[in-house]
């Protein structure tokens, strides 16, 4: 098995315009995101090897926020989830793959995650 590197943003909420309850409401959705980027690592990480060597992990928080466009309403959550994957693959070419789960929490009633996970790899 080749060497992977996860990094990894969990439990990160962000407030979506997606689904029926944007559609009934107006008002956008309460959504808690954990995304996993899957990169190549290098050889060995020293102590003094530099930043760049690996991946900002604010970079994943802002695939979730600031890089969805405001006002725009995704229908499915799946979509939303997709636009993340594109949005990490675009950032950086040592992404080979992206994992989003979404849990919609406007919807839980007794504390239940109700949502979806989206894995896509790089072509």
């Amino acid at each position: 098995m080749a060497d992977s590197l996860i990094l990894e943003v969990a439990d990160f909420e962000q407030d979506v315009l997606t689904g029926i309850y944007s559609e009934e409401t107006g008002k956008p959705q309460p959504l808690r995101f954990t995304i996993s980027v899957r990169l190549k690592p290098i050889a060995h990480y020293a102590p003094d090897t530099p930043l760049g060597a690996s991946k900002n992990y604010m970079d994943l928080k802002f695939a979730a926020s600031d890089a969805l466009p405001p006002g725009l309403h995704f229908k499915l959550i799946e979509a939303v989830a997709d636009h993340v994957c594109e949005t990490l693959f675009l950032q950086d070419e040592r992404v080979e793959a992206v994992t989003v789960k979404i849990v919609k929490l406007a919807i839980a009633e007794n504390g239940e995650k109700i949502g979806m996970t989206l894995t896509r790899e790089r072509r």
